[in-house]
Order: C-alpha cells, then sequence, then structure tokens
C-alpha cells in the first residue's frame, strides 16, 4: 500500500483521494478551510458541461466528455440531486453565426449529441428566448456539486482515508523514498503528494521546491440570481456563442438544481487569490501577480476586453444588458445579488491562458497546476488520471 498526502477538498481532491483509496492506497486530505468545497466547487452553476468547447484531443475534451457521464451516473447511484435538462448555445446575431457552425463541428468532433435550430425551434425549449440560430446540447445537465463532495468524502473515510480540515499546509520537503508535508496539524509522512489546492495550487508547488512555469491568476466571477417571480422566463439552461480566444463561456442563464436561476459569471481580476467581491484585498496576493511577465503581456492584449469586464461588473444596468441578449423580456427589477466565485486561471510567462487541464510531475509528486471549468464535470475523471500518475510514480 501507498501512502498519499492530498492537498485541497475541492472536487478535484476529493475525486483523486476517492480513486486513490479504490485502488487500496492509504490517503490523507489536508484541507486550509474548516468545511470542504468552499472555494471554486461551491461557488458556481452546478452545470454538468458537456464537451462542446474543448479543442478535440485535449485533456478537458477527453475528460470533460467523459465526465459528463461518469458524474450524472456517481449523482443517480448515490442520491445526489441531478438533472440532464440539456441547454440551448445561442447566436444572437448574424455575424456569431461562423462562431456557432464551428462550436458545432467542434461538438461533433468530440462525439456531443447536438443539433443546429432555427428560431422558432429555440423558443420551444425556451419561449423567452432571443436568437437567430441556436444548437441544442441533450447531455448538459445540473447537479448539486456540493453534495457530490459530502458524498466523496463519505467514501473516503469509509475506504480507510482521512479528511482533515482546518489545516493548512507550510511546508513540503520531498526527497528519495518519500514526502514530509507540513501543515498546521502537525506533519504528515508519505511516500507521495498530490497538490489539488485549486487557488494556491502554484504556491504550493514552489513550496515543494519547484518552479511551474505559469502563476495562478484569480479572476472573479459575478453572479445574481432572478428573483422568484422571473423565474418562468427561463426553463433551463441558455447560453452565448463564446469569444473563442478567452476560455470563459459568457453571462449566462442557468436553472439551479436547488432551484432558481443564476445569472453570470462576468470575468475580472480578483485583488486577492480568494476575493470574492472588490473589497478583499490582500497585497500579498496582488504583489505576486503582478511581478509576473504573463499579467502584463495578457493585459495588452486583451485591455478593452478588460474595461468591458469591469465596467459590468460595476454596472447592474450593463450586467442585465447582457443577459437581455439572450432574453430580452426580463424586467429591470428582476435580478438580485449572488455570490461570487472565483476561477483559479494559470498564466504563462508569455500571457497565454492555459487552456487545458495541466499537471506537473516530480518525484514522488503530482501537481495539478491548472484545473478550472469544466473541472468539476471532469473531476472523477480526473481523479482517475491522477491516480494512474501516482500509480507509476
Amino acid at each position: 500500500m501507498v501512502e498519499v498526502v492530498v492537498a485541497g477538498a475541492g472536487i478535484v481532491g476529493l475525486a483523486t483521494a476517492y480513486e486513490l483509496t479504490r485502488r487500496g492506497h492509504g490517503v490523507t486530505v489536508l484541507e486550509k478551510e474548516s468545511e470542504i468545497a468552499q472555494h471554486q466547487t461551491g461557488r458556481n452553476s452546478g452545470v454538468i458541461h458537456s464537451g462542446l468547447y474543448y479543442a478535440p484531443g485535449s485533456l478537458k475534451a477527453r475528460l470533460g466528455t467523459a465526465g459528463a457521464a461518469s458524474m450524472r451516473d456517481f449523482a443517480v447511484e448515490h442520491g445526489v440531486p441531478v438533472e440532464i435538462c440539456g441547454k440551448l448555445v445561442v447566436a444572437t446575431k448574424p455575424e456569431q453565426l461562423p462562431a456557432l457552425e464551428k462550436l458545432q463541428e467542434r461538438g461533433q468532433a468530440n462525439g456531443v449529441p447536438l443539433r443546429r435550430i432555427t428560431p422558432s425551434e429555440a423558443k420551444e425549449f425556451e419561449p423567452n428566448v432571443s436568437c437567430v440560430a441556436a444548437l441544442r446540447v441533450e447531455t448538459t445537465g445540473i447537479v448539486d456539486y456540493v453534495g457530490v463532495c459530502r458524498t466523496l468524502a463519505s467514501l473516503i473515510i469509509e475506504g480507510g482515508g482521512r479528511l482533515v480540515t482546518g489545516t493548512e499546509i507550510v511546508g513540503i520537503d520531498a526527497r528519495p523514498g518519500g514526502v514530509t508535508v507540513v501543515a498546521a496539524d502537525g506533519e504528515h509522512r508519505a511516500d507521495r503528494f498530490v497538490n489539488c489546492a485549486g487557488l494556491q495550487s502554484d504556491r504550493l508547488a514552489r513550496l515543494a521546491g519547484l518552479d511551474p512555469d505559469v502563476r495562478i491568476v484569480p479572476f472573479r466571477g459575478e453572479y445574481f440570481e432572478l428573483k422568484p417571480a422571473y423565474e418562468n422566463l427561463v426553463q433551463g439552461l441558455i447560453y452565448p456563442v463564446p469569444d473563442p480566444t478567452l476560455p470563459f463561456l459568457g453571462v449566462h442563464l442557468t436553472k439551479m438544481i436547488n432551484g432558481g436561476v443564476h445569472a453570470g459569471p462576468n470575468a475580472v481580476l480578483a485583488l486577492a487569490r480568494e476575493g470574492y467581491s472588490w473589497r478583499t484585498v490582500k497585497p500579498k496576493d496582488v504583489a505576486d501577480y503582478l511581478r509576473w511577465p504573463g499579467l502584463w503581456r495578457l493585459g495588452r492584449r486583451y485591455w478593452r476586453t478588460g474595461i468591458g469586464e469591469v465596467a459590468r461588473s460595476l454596472s447592474h444596468k450593463r450586467f442585465l444588458a447582457s443577459l437581455r441578449e439572450l432574453v430580452p423580456e426580463l424586467p429591470d427589477d428582476s435580478l438580485e445579488p449572488a455570490p461570487a466565485g472565483v476561477r483559479a486561471q494559470a498564466l504563462r510567462r508569455d500571457g497565454s491562458m492555459l487552456d487545458d487541464f495541466a499537471y506537473l510531475r516530480a518525484p514522488g509528486q503530482i501537481h495539478v497546476l491548472n484545473a478550472p471549468s469544466p473541472a468539476a464535470t471532469a473531476s472523477l475523471e480526473i481523479g482517475r488520471t491522477i491516480a494512474d500518475e501516482v500509480d507509476r510514480l
């Protein structure tokens, strides 16, 4: 039996730990927060993505498409609320039609069940939607990801693993034959170390003596919800045609598994790794990414987009205008604030955003350095992939 310490009790860390316990390994999960799934996992729209958006052959395409099925099956098996409701991706202007066609081709290459539909057909699914054409994607769903995490945590403990919350990792000493992880509750000695720390993942890699060629840059996604009186304006999931040059899907409307309709998110640079509002500022975090040349190169390339996102963040009217491109009938008073999320985006030195899942191997260690959306969808598949890497170390 191999002893493994896993850093992070978000859905990727828990899925990895679960798979390792299934294979008979001894597992200890360390989480700095007092509860599991406190960051990216617990602050998203709860969507099971279909694999539509991702470059054919990429990890996102392969693991995301497989994950759409495995996440659904896991939820059904363990009684976690899940619904495969399908979604619409809508072109609201004629100039978006070429991008919609390319998205359709990409989805077909990834084996995603989808079809192009007319505006009148789109209204059969979403009577209040506005579009010139749309894609209907049947395998997209919604799920309670926090519920999935609670189930995974229970299965890890049932399988003989340990879950330690409220303990921050402050040191990692990797030597031939083993790894010592120093945390707030003491030392944890293991044969292997797996870093699934999300927003802190590059820092843990550096703490382990590595020099990853990316930095985590936090992008806050701000959400609203439709007020109950207007929830009937949206029946399922409505997405815009995304900007193909950016790894964000644009402001969208999504029915939630526990009721209500989520609206958002935008994407603005956060002022802390876990900065869920403009008021949360951590100078150490800001200095960390300001020192990274990739951020300045990204800013020069996308400054206009950045200004637009900040303007939408600061203006309720602009945010609502983006949503009205999808559903014009949304009234002025239809939105109420909802908790924001922060995306851990890996950024290269040249200013390019790492678009695929990525992990770094080192003797006795695996560091997951980029696992943004659709990582929750693909988490069980990512866990199997990382467990395979651990077995090969």
